[in-house]
């Protein structure tokens, strides 16, 4: 048997079979959800409906994403974690530029393909935190030791999340809070040097929430209102940290049963929760039409980014409780499987990789679910392989395409060196 065959023999399927059914979902999904979007003339002639388009456009970044993902799952990690401090630069330039050039939603374009370099700081640091702790150990064992860990981990999760703050892009920094922790975990650093950074975490809040947030990010106007409301001068001009206070508040109140306006800043939270409420069992069927209810098809649900981040709300609507459920119980076991190559994976680097990727894409759908649900405020961020979200599809294909190359690479023998000086300080 060839090499090339061993290994594409050696794919974890149960993995490869859960991803493609989810992109394949999210494509229905999306073809529902982005019904009420605008289009040309052209475009509606040629697909028939603004659905059908962007249903066809996810398709297309799915096979791109396709090629990434075998090419990486077929390549050691062990070289591909090399592009850690490459990538790492380049992304922080491309951040720091989207602050300054990019559009309302922190996205640079090149050649007419947009992208947010936000996602691409958050790969770009968990492969830079992998080879870090895996190999600055052979330097010296002082680099093993637990403040060590701490100072490398520091900086590659913090630069990524105080550029994401600064354009602010609320959702993208909050995924590396998690991500840090479990970084902190894996990586061997001691429990109660975690513990006691957990309590600072704590005591900096306040004045996070009070003092820093409304001062971060540019200030650019929001997205029109999804009703006919109207809104003041000064909300138009408030900037993405005030913004991202402001939707902490309104959470704070819709919890607590006080009144909120619903057709102005509470809009997309109220009428999301409404549509995953009133679904039941069944749901009232995919790409239900306005004569069955459906807040999608009358225009209840913000349009412009129905089909990404308020997608959840569509699938619960259409196909009530139990889509919604199989849809938990897909990604949970796939969060199982990445947490199963982590437990047999050969050396620090893969259990890093496969964790930290865990992590993130646990982050993503709990937060993207969460703020359907009024569990978390609106963050604004994409369910990973269900939303459109163009090279953001890429991106998880190519997380998955490293978490595979760890499992298919889980028997090459690694160097002795490298993880004796890497192993884990755990008291």
């Amino acid at each position: 048997m060839t090499p090339f065959l061993r290994k594409l023999l050696g794919l974890n399927w149960m993995l490869l079979l859960l991803m493609y059914g989810l992109l394949v979902f999210g494509v229905f999904m999306i073809q529902s959800a982005a019904r009420n979007l605008d289009i040309s003339a052209e475009e509606l002639a040629q697909y028939g409906s603004a659905g059908a388009l962007y249903a066809s456009k996810q398709k297309n970044w799915i096979l791109v994403g396709s090629v990434v993902f075998f090419a990486t799952a077929l390549l050691d990690y062990r070289w591909i974690r090399w592009l850690a401090m490459p990538a790492f630069g380049v992304s922080l330039v491309l951040i720091a530029a989207a602050k300054f050039y990019g559009n309302k939603v922190h996205q640079l374009e090149f050649g007419g393909i947009k992208f947010q370099p936000v996602q691409m700081g958050i790969v770009a640091g968990i492969l830079m935190i992998a080879w870090l702790l895996q190999d600055f150990p052979r330097i010296h064992r002082w680099f093993g030791s637990s403040f060590s860990r701490i100072g490398v981990i520091g900086v590659s999760a913090g630069l990524p999340f105080l550029m994401a703050a600064a354009v602010g892009d609320t959702g993208s920094a909050l995924v590396w809070v998690p991500v840090t922790l479990v970084a902190l975990l894996v990586g061997g650093v001691a429990f109660r040097h975690i513990l006691f950074m957990m309590f600072i975490g704590a005591g900096v809040v306040p004045i996070l929430y009070f003092v820093v947030l409304p001062s971060m990010g540019s200030k650019k106007p929001p997205a029109e209102p999804a009703a006919a409301a109207v809104v003041d001068n000064a909300k138009r001009h408030m900037s993405s940290g005030e913004r991202a206070k402001l939707r902490i508040d309104i959470w704070l109140d819709m919890l607590n049963g006080r009144e909120v306006n619903v057709l102005d800043e509470a809009y997309g939270a109220h009428h999301a929760s409404m549509a995953v409420g009133k679904a039941g069992w069944k749901g009232i069927g995919w790409n239900a039409s306005a004569e069955k209810k459906s807040l999608v098809a009358q225009g209840f649900l913000p349009k412009d980014t129905t089909h990404n981040d308020y997608i959840f709300a569509v699938i619960a609507e259409e196909l009530g409780f139990r889509g919604s459920l199989a849809l938990l119980i897909a990604f949970a076991v796939l969060l199982v499987q990445c947490l199963l190559v982590a437990y047999y994976s050969r050396d620090i680097s893969g259990r890093l990789i496969a964790a930290l990727v865990l992590t993130l894409i646990f982050a993503h759908v709990f937060e993207s679910i969460g703020m359907c649900v009024l569990l978390l405020p609106i963050t604004g961020i994409p369910l990973p392989f269900i939303s459109y979200s163009g090279t953001f599809v890429v991106i998880c294909m190519f997380l998955m395409g490293l978490v595979q190359s760890v499992w298919i690479h889980r028997f090459d023998r690694p160097s002795r060196i490298v993880e004796s000086a890497a192993e884990p300080q755990v008291f």
